[in-house]
């Protein structure tokens, strides 16, 4: 929640106040409004690993096992994919610098109550709180960039949202790893505190009053099954990582995916769905839909995975773990000012396939790391595998929206940024059951040794195999309306039709 805290930009400079009109406007380099969007997305996802490196100590007050910890991650990512559908709508109706305050003193409020927490399920409640409010800063994020931006400027715009939302996940762990290990994991939540006041001060003074929309129908029956579908697929999951192997998770995960291909049917037949599906007859918009979502289930497990691997299979600190975890935003940081060059450059199939193939190579790779392995080696694997995961989530983000005309703008950022938290949240599940996988392959042991995560790192590279395969149904023109040439720079954009 610091991102209030880097704009000196003069307000005069804030673009005009009709975010949501069809008129177009290029964001200027300078102005807050990105900052202010970059720094809610990174606020979103920061909290989603923050606690990672701080689960062993949480467990060892909570009086439960590590891995059951993994509730208190995955429920909030959980609550975030639930309310995304709903939060477009509740902007829309209620004005989107209301929400947006209203997000903040719920995120504070909810901070406040995670530290208080003195069990597993008054934290998880606390959680889920905290999840909603997050939800609700979503509708004056992407949208209002994908909306207002020309397509040969969505490169630069995307990566722009994109790179704060992505580095957060690895400044987590250090970040919860460094308080922990020197003060206490309270001060964690303590700390938004006081940043959750000064983000609410700028935010009343930077995000313009739009009044809201009458008339619009909220889709009830749609949220219902949405939710229910998403809720039932992670909790019975997390049944199965309890190591309850009986009829409850099996039930449970078979009715959420019943569920869902009732919320799919529903979305074609409705009126105003709540996740509008047209899109999806879009084959670039598609791949990053299926594929990117197999691909960020692999990258959510990562933040998840190796800081327990280094504290409970090496015997490492929770910020020395942490501290090594960071060279994964090391690489995001090094391959960052070369994302844009390269998707200019060459064709985002052939980017995908490369890249995707060297991201699943880095995983597979983690399966060899062992308290043996120089450390220097450890960090130049993790540091490549920073850069392939920037790189693919540039392309990715960039490639979903080249050709989603404007009418369908909003239906397709809503479904993308719910399918983006879903396979985020799975990534932790799937993480935590495959240790659980693991653990049926080699002898009992009260603690995790090193080979069991070795396995689970094997099951997750898997997972990012497929998701980079599926680009091999693109097209060899994928993503060509917005590969600007130099020659085009100032050429002016074709009014859309």
């Amino acid at each position: 929640m610091r991102y209030a805290q880097t704009l000196p930009v003069s307000l005069a400079r804030l673009p005009s106040m009709s975010f949501f009109s069809n008129k177009k406007f290029s964001l200027p380099p300078g102005s807050a409004l990105p900052l202010l969007v970059a720094g809610a997305f990174f606020m979103e996802n920061l909290d989603a690993t923050v606690i990672v490196t701080a689960l062993p100590q949480m467990a060892k007050d909570f009086g439960v096992h590590p891995v059951d910890m993994n509730i208190g991650v995955s429920a909030y990512i959980l609550t975030l994919t639930v309310f995304i559908p709903a939060s477009g709508w509740i902007a829309n109706r209620f004005g989107t610098r209301n929400v947006f305050s209203l997000a903040l003193v719920l995120f504070t409020l909810a901070s406040v109550l995670c530290s208080a927490s003195v069990s597993l399920g008054t934290f998880t409640a606390a959680r889920m709180l905290q999840g909603f409010a997050g939800a609700l800063m979503v509708p004056v994020g992407r949208l209002v960039v994908l909306k207002n931006t020309q397509k040969s400027d969505l490169i630069r715009a995307i990566a722009t949202i994109t790179w704060p939302g992505l580095v957060a996940p690895i400044l987590g762990p250090p970040l919860g790893g460094f308080i922990t290990t020197y003060a206490s994991w309270h001060w964690i939540f303590i700390l938004n505190v006081p940043l959750g006041i000064v983000a609410l001060l700028f935010a009343r003074r930077l995000i313009p009053q739009i009044p809201g929309e009458k008339g619009v129908p909220f889709d009830i029956t749609g949220f219902v099954l949405t939710g229910a579908a998403c809720l039932g697929l992670i909790f019975g999951l997390d049944m199965f990582n309890q190591g309850n192997i009986d009829w409850k998770p099996v039930s449970m995960v078979s009715a959420a995916l019943i569920l869902g291909a009732l919320a799919v049917w529903h979305s074609k037949r409705a009126a105003c769905p709540l996740l509008p599906l047209v899109a999806m007859k879009i084959k670039s918009y598609a791949v990053t839909i299926y594929g990117g979502s197999l691909f960020r289930i692999a990258i959510g497990a990562l933040p998840f995975l190796l800081p327990l691997m280094f504290q409970l299979g090496y015997g490492m600190s929770a910020f020395d773990a942490g501290l090594l975890v960071l060279s994964v935003f090391a690489g995001n940081l090094a391959m960052k000012p070369f994302t844009s060059a390269i998707l200019h450059r060459y064709r985002f199939k052939s980017i995908m396939l490369a890249n995707g193939l060297i991201n699943s190579a880095t995983i597979f790779a983690c399966a060899l790391l062992t308290p043996e392995v120089p450390t220097a080696l450890t960090l130049l694997l993790l540091f490549a595998s920073g850069m392939s995961r920037s790189m693919q989530f540039t392309a990715l983000n960039t490639l979903a929206f080249s050709q989603v005309p404007a009418e369908q703008m909003a239906g397709a950022n809503t479904l993308f940024n719910t399918a983006q938290q879903l396979s985020t949240g799975l990534g932790i599940a799937i993480g935590a059951l495959s240790l659980r996988i693991a653990g049926h392959f080699l002898p009992a042991s009260d603690t995790l040794q090193t080979d069991v995560f070795h396995i689970a790192f094997i099951i997750i590279g898997l997972f990012s195999l497929a998701g980079t395969l599926d680009s091999l149904t693109l097209d060899k023109t994928a993503g060509d309306e917005i590969r600007r040439k130099k020659e085009s720079v100032t050429r002016p954009a074709v009014p859309e039709k």
